[in-house]
């Protein structure tokens, strides 16, 4: 396998698969610390979401009992 350079870039060219190679590994580990971070907020989001549902269920069932209670 023989690496050529391309010009003007971070990627270098494999000679016997074609292949671009992106040689520029401070932005893939950007690339990746920022996908990391997007699924942790998309996570934490999620998890607020459903929190919130459990919390409007919980809400309305207290609601039903208090009616109940008033009825009697």
């Amino acid at each position: 396998m023989a690496l050529v350079k391309v010009n003007d870039s971070p990627f270098v060219r494999d000679t016997k698969s074609r292949a671009l190679i992106n040689q520029d590994y401070a932005a893939r580990d950007e690339y990746h610390a920022k996908v990391k971070m997007m699924t942790s907020n998309k996570n934490e989001i999620n998890k607020l979401n459903n929190e919130i549902t459990d919390m409007k269920s919980e809400l309305s069932e207290i609601k039903d009992l208090m009616k109940q209670l008033l009825l009697k």
